[in-house]
């Protein structure tokens, strides 16, 4: 048996998930490669502690030529795709290139993938959005699929030409449909990191206000590292399966900001208002998953609890608006 490392391509590395899931991989012994958008403002906050430890090639999920570089360049068993154009709001304002990057980018993935070296494991992050309009509740891997939004479209395409690679050209091709995951590491423009953002900004006495949309919304929120760990576990699997990635708890925003602004030592009645400039054009109501299959056929079980992930969120973003003042 080789004792060569074993080598991962994850694009979208400066992500959250893709900086996670670098850890991960470091931890199992793989050489990582990432790939980076050709930018003059690259952010590598997420994974610069881990950054010399990494190997990044500039690629984009717009240009093949780039992808089958960085396939050639890395020579990966494993493709990790976590790239995308992933805010659901900016996909109702540009959903022309959520289209190309979110859907087609996947297809160029898969193309280059099986020019190369069709041996490569891919994986591809599907998301909870596709279920939209819920049919049944909890969703699972039987759910029909409804996407409500620009973004779960386009989701929903590169996950069935996930499915079709690997049904017409024998690709070890999986995607993991993941409900929501968050962290410390969440973008600013997502409601839950903006939640505990304007927690520690109300705490820190640089505002009073935190402005919201729907508080009805019911989501159901994991921790972004037990998330990964179940990315890595669905390509050591003998066949490629889809499998559903989800705690089973479903929570509302109200419940989110209570609890944020409970690790503060503040009462959230006292600050949310509604604002209607946050309401999506089509309302996502309720996702809550049923994880069954990834707890008996993987193993797969969440280990942080939702109140311990909010409250590493809220903890962070005080040290981080701390430091600000």
């Amino acid at each position: 048996m080789s004792s060569e490392r074993r080598r991962a391509l994850v694009t979208g590395i400066t992500g959250q998930d893709g900086s996670y899931l670098a850890e991960l991989l470091l931890a199992k012994g793989y050489e990582v490669f990432g790939l980076i958008r050709r930018s003059s403002t690259v952010n590598f906050e997420r994974i610069e502690h881990i950054q010399e430890d990494i190997h990044l090639l500039s690629g984009d999920l717009l240009d093949q030529n780039s992808l089958m570089f960085a396939i050639q360049e890395s020579r990966p068993q494993e493709v990790y795709n976590l790239g995308a154009q992933s805010f659901v709001p900016a996909s109702w304002e540009q959903p022309l290139l959520t289209g190309e990057i979110t859907a087609l980018g996947v297809a160029r993935i898969l193309e280059a993938i099986r020019s190369i070296d069709p041996s490569i494991r891919f994986y591809q992050a599907s998301t909870s959005e596709l279920f939209g309009k819920v049919q049944e509740s909890p969703q699972s891997e039987r759910t029909p699929f409804y996407p409500r939004s620009p973004y779960g479209v386009s989701k929903m395409y590169a996950h069935w030409i996930t499915i079709n690679y690997r049904e017409s050209y024998d690709l070890f091709a999986c995607a993991g449909i993941l409900f929501n995951h968050e962290s410390p590491r969440r973008g600013l423009e997502f409601v839950t990191r903006k939640i505990t953002n304007g927690v520690a900004r109300i705490k820190h006495g640089l505002t009073n206000e935190l402005a919201l949309g729907n508080l009805d919304a019911r989501r159901d929120w994991g921790f972004a590292g037990d998330f990964v760990r179940a990315m890595w576990m669905m390509l050591q699997q003998d066949k490629p399966t889809d499998f559903v990635i989800a705690t089973g708890d479903d929570r509302t925003i109200r419940e989110f900001c209570q609890v944020a602004f409970d690790a503060a030592g503040l009462n959230w009645e006292d600050h949310v208002v509604l604002d209607k400039r946050f309401l999506r054009p089509a309302e996502v109501e309720i996702l809550k998953g049923d994880a069954s299959r990834a707890r008996d056929e993987l193993g797969w079980k969440p280990e942080v609890s939702f109140e311990e992930m909010v409250q590493l969120m809220v903890e962070r973003d005080l040290e981080i608006v701390a430091a600000l003042k």
